[in-house]
């Protein structure tokens, strides 16, 4: 699931005119995982909005450590023309926002890594997209959780097909494993 949050903090949110609280934002991400347990999800984060203190910012990193996001696609406030936060006078400088997107991108980062390792030892269905672009003697595709999975085999030959992988090894964005033969 790709919920993009934008922001941790309620009163940036209202800033932006997102619509909702992140609480509101965390009821929907509870009543996913209720569910769907396994679900992966992602979302989107923007970083230095005109008027963001330290504290507001701090809310969208205790944010994302509380979800636990699979991926996250962050961004640095940049003043859109005809909209109305880019004529604010409350505009961040940009080495403050370059410092937070840098802070928040290592939270993900780490929240990531921790949030993959569930898939440590399981064997999961795979969508073969082609061959390594690294390495030729590799295929590669996407489980249903839309993680990377890199593992030995004719990526050509199997392009297109579903096939087991064994995960053997974790990274925060990919998977590498090893295809389990039909029985």
């Amino acid at each position: 699931f790709h919920i993009p949050f934008q922001s941790g903090d309620n009163d940036i949110l209202r800033e932006m005119k997102r619509g909702y609280t992140h609480q509101r934002y965390r009821t929907i991400i509870d009543t996913i995982r209720h569910f769907m347990p396994d679900a992966s999800i992602s979302g989107d984060a923007i970083v230095g909005f005109p008027g963001e203190t330290e504290e507001q910012f701090q809310r969208t990193l205790q944010l994302v450590r509380d979800i636990g996001f699979d991926r996250v696609n962050t961004a640095a406030y940049s003043p859109r023309p005809n909209t109305p936060a880019a004529e604010w006078e409350n505009q961040i400088a940009d080495f403050v926002k370059n410092d937070r997107l840098n802070r928040l991108n290592a939270v993900v980062n780490e929240v990531a890594e921790e949030r993959a390792q569930r898939f440590a030892g399981r064997e999961l269905e795979v969508l073969v997209e082609g061959v390594n672009p690294r390495n030729a003697e590799q295929a590669f595709g996407r489980s249903r959780h839309n993680k990377l999975v890199y593992f030995d085999g004719d990526g050509d030959a199997l392009k297109g097909q579903l096939v087991n992988v064994k995960i053997e090894e974790v990274r925060a964005y990919t998977l590498i494993g090893e295809m389990v033969k039909s029985k």
